[in-house]
Protein backbone atom coordinates (compact mmCIF):
# COMPACT_ATOMS: atom_id res chain seq x y z
CA UNK A 1 0.00 0.00 0.00
CA UNK A 2 1.54 3.07 -1.10
CA UNK A 3 2.22 5.90 2.30
CA UNK A 4 -0.43 8.20 0.08
CA UNK A 5 -2.97 5.76 0.73
CA UNK A 6 -1.40 5.00 4.10
CA UNK A 7 -1.57 8.70 5.22
CA UNK A 8 -4.98 9.26 4.27
CA UNK A 9 -6.71 5.89 6.14
CA UNK A 10 -4.83 7.39 9.00
CA UNK A 11 -6.49 10.74 8.91
CA UNK A 12 -9.67 9.47 8.14
CA UNK A 13 -9.85 7.12 11.64
CA UNK A 14 -11.44 8.59 14.21
CA UNK A 15 -9.58 8.76 17.76
CA UNK A 16 -6.00 7.85 16.47
CA UNK A 17 -2.84 9.42 17.34
CA UNK A 18 0.49 10.37 16.97
CA UNK A 19 1.06 7.33 19.74
CA UNK A 20 -0.91 4.23 17.86
CA UNK A 21 0.91 4.96 14.94
CA UNK A 22 4.40 4.45 16.74
CA UNK A 23 2.60 1.42 18.05
CA UNK A 24 1.66 0.27 14.66
CA UNK A 25 5.32 1.14 13.51
CA UNK A 26 7.14 -0.99 15.65
CA UNK A 27 4.82 -3.34 14.79
CA UNK A 28 5.53 -3.37 11.55
CA UNK A 29 9.39 -3.01 11.86
CA UNK A 30 9.42 0.48 11.39
CA UNK A 31 7.71 0.45 7.33
CA UNK A 32 5.10 2.66 7.70
CA UNK A 33 3.65 1.16 4.21
CA UNK A 34 2.51 -1.88 6.29
CA UNK A 35 0.94 -0.01 9.47
CA UNK A 36 -3.38 -0.78 7.70
CA UNK A 37 -1.87 -4.32 7.40
CA UNK A 38 -4.31 -6.37 9.42
CA UNK A 39 -2.24 -8.65 10.93
CA UNK A 40 -0.35 -5.34 12.33
CA UNK A 41 -3.40 -3.97 13.56
CA UNK A 42 -4.73 -6.84 15.31
CA UNK A 43 -1.88 -6.38 17.56
CA UNK A 44 -2.04 -3.07 18.90
CA UNK A 45 -4.61 -1.77 21.30
CA UNK A 46 -6.57 0.64 19.24
CA UNK A 47 -9.82 3.07 19.60
CA UNK A 48 -12.91 0.92 18.40
CA UNK A 49 -14.04 3.41 15.86
CA UNK A 50 -10.32 3.69 14.40
CA UNK A 51 -9.55 -0.34 14.25
CA UNK A 52 -13.43 -0.66 12.58
CA UNK A 53 -11.97 1.97 9.78
CA UNK A 54 -8.97 0.57 9.45
CA UNK A 55 -10.42 -2.85 8.78
CA UNK A 56 -13.13 -1.51 6.83
CA UNK A 57 -12.53 1.63 5.56
CA UNK A 58 -14.83 3.85 3.00
CA UNK A 59 -12.61 3.26 -0.32
CA UNK A 60 -14.12 5.98 -2.23
CA UNK A 61 -13.25 8.24 0.10
CA UNK A 62 -9.97 7.24 0.39
CA UNK A 63 -9.43 7.37 -3.37
CA UNK A 64 -10.88 10.64 -3.71
CA UNK A 65 -8.20 11.75 -1.13
CA UNK A 66 -6.04 10.51 -2.93
CA UNK A 67 -6.93 11.74 -6.28
CA UNK A 68 -6.89 15.65 -4.50
CA UNK A 69 -3.19 14.99 -3.22
CA UNK A 70 -2.32 14.33 -6.50
CA UNK A 71 -3.56 16.77 -8.15
CA UNK A 72 -3.58 19.81 -5.95
CA UNK A 73 0.46 19.91 -5.00
CA UNK A 74 0.09 19.11 -1.14
CA UNK A 75 2.04 16.86 0.76
CA UNK A 76 1.21 14.10 3.35
CA UNK A 77 3.18 13.97 6.35
CA UNK A 78 2.89 10.59 8.29
CA UNK A 79 3.50 10.51 12.40
CA UNK A 80 7.60 8.88 12.18
CA UNK A 81 8.53 10.73 8.85
CA UNK A 82 11.38 12.60 9.01
CA UNK A 83 9.23 15.83 7.96
CA UNK A 84 6.75 15.25 10.95
CA UNK A 85 7.87 18.45 13.45
CA UNK A 86 9.49 17.16 16.30
CA UNK A 87 8.01 19.41 18.33
CA UNK A 88 4.37 18.35 17.54
CA UNK A 89 5.79 14.78 17.56
CA UNK A 90 6.81 14.84 21.09
CA UNK A 91 2.68 16.13 22.22
CA UNK A 92 -0.01 14.37 23.71
CA UNK A 93 -2.54 13.43 20.87
CA UNK A 94 -0.25 14.70 18.23
CA UNK A 95 -2.07 13.97 14.67
CA UNK A 96 -1.07 10.99 12.97
CA UNK A 97 -0.51 12.28 9.60
CA UNK A 98 -1.59 15.64 7.95
CA UNK A 99 -1.71 17.55 4.80
CA UNK A 100 0.33 20.02 4.28
CA UNK A 101 0.75 23.04 1.09
CA UNK A 102 3.60 25.32 1.09
CA UNK A 103 7.63 24.99 2.65
CA UNK A 104 8.30 21.73 4.31
CA UNK A 105 11.18 23.27 5.99
CA UNK A 106 9.25 25.78 8.51
CA UNK A 107 7.86 22.65 9.98
CA UNK A 108 11.34 22.57 11.99
CA UNK A 109 11.67 26.47 12.34
CA UNK A 110 11.81 27.82 15.71
CA UNK A 111 7.96 28.99 15.53
CA UNK A 112 5.52 31.48 18.27
CA UNK A 113 1.62 30.57 18.40
CA UNK A 114 0.45 34.44 17.95
CA UNK A 115 -3.51 34.26 18.63
CA UNK A 116 -6.49 36.20 20.12
CA UNK A 117 -9.83 37.53 19.88
CA UNK A 118 -11.17 36.77 16.72
CA UNK A 119 -13.99 39.91 17.57
CA UNK A 120 -10.33 42.18 18.67
CA UNK A 121 -10.65 45.97 18.90
CA UNK A 122 -8.51 47.96 16.26
CA UNK A 123 -5.59 48.43 19.04
CA UNK A 124 -5.57 44.64 19.53
CA UNK A 125 -4.90 44.23 15.62
CA UNK A 126 -2.21 46.58 15.33
CA UNK A 127 -0.35 45.33 19.27
CA UNK A 128 -0.62 41.63 17.45
CA UNK A 129 0.54 42.98 14.00
CA UNK A 130 3.58 44.64 15.20
CA UNK A 131 4.39 42.10 17.51
CA UNK A 132 4.14 39.08 14.89
CA UNK A 133 6.17 41.68 12.80
CA UNK A 134 9.41 42.08 14.99
CA UNK A 135 9.27 38.55 15.92
CA UNK A 136 9.37 36.97 12.72
CA UNK A 137 12.39 39.69 11.98
CA UNK A 138 13.96 38.00 14.74
CA UNK A 139 13.76 34.45 13.06
CA UNK A 140 10.80 33.25 14.76
CA UNK A 141 7.96 31.07 12.15
CA UNK A 142 4.76 33.11 13.33
CA UNK A 143 2.02 29.96 13.73
CA UNK A 144 -1.78 30.97 14.07
CA UNK A 145 -5.11 29.83 12.41
CA UNK A 146 -6.34 31.96 10.20
CA UNK A 147 -9.08 33.10 11.92
CA UNK A 148 -10.10 36.62 11.85
CA UNK A 149 -9.26 39.22 14.07
CA UNK A 150 -5.62 38.38 15.99
CA UNK A 151 -4.61 35.51 13.96
CA UNK A 152 -5.17 37.42 10.56
CA UNK A 153 -3.12 40.22 11.53
CA UNK A 154 -0.35 38.12 13.10
CA UNK A 155 0.04 36.51 9.68
CA UNK A 156 -0.22 39.83 8.41
CA UNK A 157 2.35 40.84 10.46
CA UNK A 158 5.21 38.58 9.35
CA UNK A 159 3.88 38.78 5.86
CA UNK A 160 4.85 42.34 6.22
CA UNK A 161 8.30 41.90 7.27
CA UNK A 162 9.13 39.21 4.89
CA UNK A 163 8.77 36.85 7.28
CA UNK A 164 7.50 33.24 7.66
CA UNK A 165 4.27 32.20 8.72
CA UNK A 166 2.25 28.72 9.03
CA UNK A 167 -1.70 28.68 9.22
CA UNK A 168 -3.02 25.74 11.19
CA UNK A 169 -6.29 25.18 9.51
CA UNK A 170 -9.71 23.85 11.31
CA UNK A 171 -10.62 22.47 7.73
CA UNK A 172 -9.60 20.60 4.97
CA UNK A 173 -6.89 22.33 2.65
CA UNK A 174 -9.28 22.67 -0.13
CA UNK A 175 -12.06 24.93 2.09
CA UNK A 176 -10.56 27.93 3.31
CA UNK A 177 -12.22 29.29 6.46
CA UNK A 178 -13.14 31.86 6.41
CA UNK A 179 -13.60 32.33 3.07
CA UNK A 180 -12.91 36.15 3.27
CA UNK A 181 -8.88 35.14 4.17
CA UNK A 182 -8.30 33.18 0.67
CA UNK A 183 -6.15 35.81 -0.57
CA UNK A 184 -4.31 35.85 2.93
CA UNK A 185 -4.17 32.00 2.54
CA UNK A 186 -2.35 31.78 -0.60
CA UNK A 187 0.06 34.30 0.30
CA UNK A 188 1.12 32.33 3.55
CA UNK A 189 1.30 29.13 0.96
CA UNK A 190 3.86 31.53 -0.64
CA UNK A 191 5.59 32.72 2.21
CA UNK A 192 5.36 29.42 4.90
CA UNK A 193 2.72 26.79 4.39
CA UNK A 194 -0.85 25.92 5.76
CA UNK A 195 -1.50 22.68 7.15
CA UNK A 196 -4.58 20.30 8.41
CA UNK A 197 -5.26 17.06 9.95
CA UNK A 198 -8.65 16.89 7.93
CA UNK A 199 -9.02 15.25 5.01
CA UNK A 200 -10.07 17.35 2.05
CA UNK A 201 -13.85 18.45 1.77
CA UNK A 202 -13.76 19.07 5.72
CA UNK A 203 -15.87 21.95 6.54
CA UNK A 204 -15.98 24.65 9.36
CA UNK A 205 -17.41 21.92 12.07
CA UNK A 206 -17.07 23.70 15.78
CA UNK A 207 -15.83 20.74 17.28
CA UNK A 208 -12.99 20.69 14.54
CA UNK A 209 -11.12 24.13 16.34
CA UNK A 210 -10.06 22.90 19.50
CA UNK A 211 -8.09 20.13 17.82
CA UNK A 212 -6.87 22.95 14.95
CA UNK A 213 -5.56 24.85 18.98
CA UNK A 214 -3.78 21.98 20.41
CA UNK A 215 -1.58 21.63 16.81
CA UNK A 216 -1.32 25.43 16.88
CA UNK A 217 0.29 25.04 20.51
CA UNK A 218 2.16 21.70 19.60
CA UNK A 219 4.23 23.24 17.06
CA UNK A 220 5.47 26.02 18.82
CA UNK A 221 7.81 27.15 21.29
CA UNK A 222 5.52 29.03 23.18
CA UNK A 223 1.69 30.67 22.67
CA UNK A 224 1.42 34.56 23.12
CA UNK A 225 -2.05 35.36 23.27
CA UNK A 226 -3.53 39.10 22.41
CA UNK A 227 -6.74 39.79 23.32
CA UNK A 228 -9.11 37.09 24.83
CA UNK A 229 -12.39 37.21 26.93
CA UNK A 230 -13.32 34.28 29.45
CA UNK A 231 -13.45 31.05 27.54
CA UNK A 232 -12.04 32.19 24.24
CA UNK A 233 -10.59 29.69 22.24
CA UNK A 234 -7.27 30.91 22.32
CA UNK A 235 -7.35 30.06 26.17
CA UNK A 236 -7.75 26.47 24.62
CA UNK A 237 -4.68 26.90 23.15
CA UNK A 238 -2.59 28.65 25.83
CA UNK A 239 -4.03 25.69 28.09
CA UNK A 240 -2.81 23.48 25.48
CA UNK A 241 0.70 24.80 25.56
CA UNK A 242 1.22 24.98 29.59
CA UNK A 243 -0.18 21.39 29.12
CA UNK A 244 3.14 20.31 27.06
CA UNK A 245 5.88 22.39 28.98
CA UNK A 246 5.95 25.29 26.46
CA UNK A 247 5.90 28.53 27.16
CA UNK A 248 2.70 30.84 27.26
CA UNK A 249 2.87 34.40 27.01
CA UNK A 250 0.18 37.62 27.00
CA UNK A 251 -0.68 41.35 26.29
CA UNK A 252 -2.23 42.88 29.10
CA UNK A 253 -4.94 45.22 28.55
CA UNK A 254 -7.44 47.93 30.17
CA UNK A 255 -9.23 46.31 33.44
CA UNK A 256 -12.25 47.80 31.50
CA UNK A 257 -12.26 45.72 28.25
CA UNK A 258 -13.71 41.95 28.29
CA UNK A 259 -11.02 40.92 25.95
CA UNK A 260 -8.11 41.75 28.63
CA UNK A 261 -9.84 39.45 31.10
CA UNK A 262 -8.68 36.18 29.38
CA UNK A 263 -4.89 37.42 29.09
CA UNK A 264 -5.05 38.90 32.97
CA UNK A 265 -6.63 35.59 33.88
CA UNK A 266 -3.27 33.61 32.11
CA UNK A 267 -0.64 36.27 33.75
CA UNK A 268 -2.23 36.02 37.59
CA UNK A 269 -2.01 31.91 36.49
CA UNK A 270 1.78 32.63 35.74
CA UNK A 271 2.31 33.89 31.82
CA UNK A 272 4.55 36.17 30.98
CA UNK A 273 3.66 39.56 31.03
CA UNK A 274 4.74 41.22 27.50
CA UNK A 275 4.98 44.63 26.77
CA UNK A 276 7.57 44.53 23.65
CA UNK A 277 9.27 41.93 21.22
CA UNK A 278 12.18 41.69 24.05
CA UNK A 279 9.93 39.96 26.47
CA UNK A 280 9.08 37.18 24.66
CA UNK A 281 12.73 36.68 22.97
CA UNK A 282 14.53 36.81 25.95
CA UNK A 283 12.16 34.08 27.73
CA UNK A 284 13.01 32.28 24.89
CA UNK A 285 16.59 32.42 24.87
CA UNK A 286 16.98 34.79 21.37
CA UNK A 287 19.12 36.89 23.32
CA UNK A 288 21.30 38.11 20.33
CA UNK A 289 18.06 38.61 18.08
CA UNK A 290 17.10 41.36 20.59
CA UNK A 291 19.71 43.24 19.59
CA UNK A 292 18.97 43.25 16.35
CA UNK A 293 15.53 44.78 17.16
CA UNK A 294 17.82 47.64 18.60
CA UNK A 295 17.73 50.69 17.05
CA UNK A 296 21.88 51.29 15.87
CA UNK A 297 22.09 54.05 18.42
CA UNK A 298 21.09 51.85 21.35
CA UNK A 299 18.16 52.65 23.66
CA UNK A 300 14.70 50.98 23.30
CA UNK A 301 13.82 48.38 20.37
CA UNK A 302 12.41 50.22 17.47
CA UNK A 303 8.17 50.03 16.98
CA UNK A 304 6.76 49.54 14.09
CA UNK A 305 4.06 51.77 15.15
CA UNK A 306 6.59 54.69 15.84
CA UNK A 307 5.06 58.20 13.66
CA UNK A 308 6.39 61.37 13.37
CA UNK A 309 6.03 64.36 16.08
CA UNK A 310 2.53 65.57 16.21
CA UNK A 311 1.16 69.91 16.58
CA UNK A 312 0.58 70.65 20.12
CA UNK A 313 -3.28 70.44 20.01
CA UNK A 314 -3.32 67.25 18.50
CA UNK A 315 -0.98 66.09 21.40
CA UNK A 316 -3.03 67.68 23.65
CA UNK A 317 -6.27 65.38 22.04
CA UNK A 318 -4.31 62.47 21.81
CA UNK A 319 -3.68 62.85 25.64
CA UNK A 320 -7.32 63.27 26.44
CA UNK A 321 -8.09 60.20 24.77
CA UNK A 322 -5.48 57.75 26.33
CA UNK A 323 -5.60 54.36 26.00
CA UNK A 324 -9.32 53.35 26.35
CA UNK A 325 -11.77 54.50 23.62
CA UNK A 326 -13.93 57.57 24.38
CA UNK A 327 -16.24 59.47 22.35
CA UNK A 328 -16.34 62.95 20.91
CA UNK A 329 -18.12 64.35 23.57
CA UNK A 330 -16.10 63.20 26.03
CA UNK A 331 -13.30 64.53 24.40
CA UNK A 332 -14.63 67.70 23.79
CA UNK A 333 -14.98 68.06 27.56
CA UNK A 334 -11.56 66.51 28.54
CA UNK A 335 -9.45 68.57 25.94
CA UNK A 336 -11.82 71.78 25.98
CA UNK A 337 -11.64 71.70 22.32
CA UNK A 338 -14.38 72.59 20.16
CA UNK A 339 -16.68 69.68 19.14
CA UNK A 340 -16.08 70.36 15.45
CA UNK A 341 -12.06 70.63 15.75
CA UNK A 342 -12.40 67.74 17.74
CA UNK A 343 -14.04 65.75 14.76
CA UNK A 344 -12.18 67.49 12.63
CA UNK A 345 -8.56 66.65 14.19
CA UNK A 346 -10.12 62.78 14.85
CA UNK A 347 -10.50 62.68 10.99
CA UNK A 348 -7.08 63.32 10.54
CA UNK A 349 -5.66 61.47 12.99
CA UNK A 350 -7.85 58.57 11.70
CA UNK A 351 -6.09 59.11 8.05
CA UNK A 352 -2.63 58.95 9.34
CA UNK A 353 -3.66 55.65 11.51
CA UNK A 354 -3.09 56.78 14.93
CA UNK A 355 -6.48 55.81 15.76
CA UNK A 356 -9.71 53.49 14.84
CA UNK A 357 -13.06 53.86 15.27
CA UNK A 358 -14.82 51.89 18.05
CA UNK A 359 -18.73 50.83 17.85
CA UNK A 360 -20.96 52.58 19.71
CA UNK A 361 -19.23 56.11 18.21
CA UNK A 362 -16.04 55.43 20.26
CA UNK A 363 -12.38 56.42 19.00
CA UNK A 364 -9.34 54.65 20.28
CA UNK A 365 -5.88 54.64 20.01
CA UNK A 366 -3.52 52.31 17.93
CA UNK A 367 -0.12 53.11 18.84
CA UNK A 368 1.63 54.73 21.38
Amino acid sequence: MSLETVGARLVRSPGLTGEHVRALAAQAAGDLERLCEPEVIARVPLPLAAREFLQRPDEAALAADVEWLRTSGARLILWGQDDYPPQLAVTRSSPPAFYIMGELAILKAPQLAVVGARRASPLGRTIARELAGALAQAGLAITSGLAVGIDAASHEGALAVGGRTLAVLGTGLDRVYPPQNAGLAARIRAAGAVISEFPPGTGPQRWNFPRRNRVISGLTLGTLVVEAAHGSGSLITAREALDEGREVFAVPGSIRSPLSRGCHALIRQGAHLVEEPGDVLAQLGFVKQIQLLMPSGGGEPDCPGTAAPLDKEYEMLLDALGFEPATIDTLVARSGLSGESVASMLLILELEGRIAPYPGGLYGRLSK
